[in-house]
């Protein structure tokens, strides 16, 4: 295990397609509070995150024999936890849930079972309402300003990671923030010009699920319920 400190993540990579049996939880050690992070600011949902953290890893980990070098490893994984995060949400929009009732009707449906719940007070969490003004933001610009705003990656990074142009990246951003700028138009100029303070990996939005990326045998039925991140994972051999 000491070995695996001082190797590098492309070694690390190596060594776990040959079967190390530590290798990839190393390298998700290293990078899991920035996955982590993604994740959550992409989805702004915990469940739903730590869900795709999980798709994500084992799609990279079932993908690593086919990774060729032509990014960083890093890149690499952050590609495929957008890609699994941008999928949940295609399909949380392509299947909506249906609310459940409130439990306040009475059992002959007249709806006056009970007095009505007293409504919620005013939500004065500025970081809260960032977070519903990004979620309502286009996939594309969603995924640009978490990368580059929230998370501060460099421009280039994110268009690696998104496999799409600089220029794209930077017109998804300008698009989005002038998006945010309505959104958030009834907040103080300062914050509306940044969506969102980066997490603190320490802090209460930014402890990272247990997830176990260890060497795990083949997940029944995983690799089948996306095929757009398993794509994005294979497509180092395009």
């Amino acid at each position: 295990m000491d070995g695996h400190a001082a190797a590098t993540d492309l070694e690390l990579l190596r060594a776990h397609v040959d079967g190390d049996p530590h290798a990839f939880a190393e390298l998700f050690r290293r990078h899991r509070d920035r996955l982590w992070a993604v994740a959550l600011r992409t989805l702004g949902d915990r469940e739903e995150a730590a869900d795709a953290l999980q798709d994500a890893l084992l799609s990279a980990h079932r993908a690593a024999a086919r990774f060729r070098g032509d990014s960083a490893v890093t890149t690499w994984l952050h590609r495929i936890v957008v890609n699994a995060c941008l999928d949940r949400i295609r399909r949380r929009q392509a299947h909506p849930t249906v609310p459940l009732p409130d439990g306040n009707r009475a059992e002959d449906g007249s709806g006056v079972g009970g007095p009505e719940p007293a409504a919620p007070a005013p939500d004065h969490d500025t970081a809260l309402v960032v977070r519903e003004a990004l979620a309502a933001l286009p996939l594309e610009q969603r995924a640009a300003l978490v990368l580059v705003d929230v998370q501060g990656y460099p421009v280039a990074e994110v268009a690696r990671i998104l496999d799409v142009a600089e220029g794209t990246v930077k017109s998804r951003c300008a698009r989005g923030r002038a998006r945010l700028a309505v959104l958030l138009g009834h907040l103080r100029p300062a914050v509306a010009a940044t969506p969102s303070p980066r997490p603190d990996p320490t802090g209460p939005t930014g402890d990272v699920p247990a997830v176990t990326p260890g060497n795990p045998g083949p997940a029944e039925g995983v690799g089948s319920r996306s095929s757009r991140y398993r794509r994005d994972a294979n497509q180092e051999d395009t």
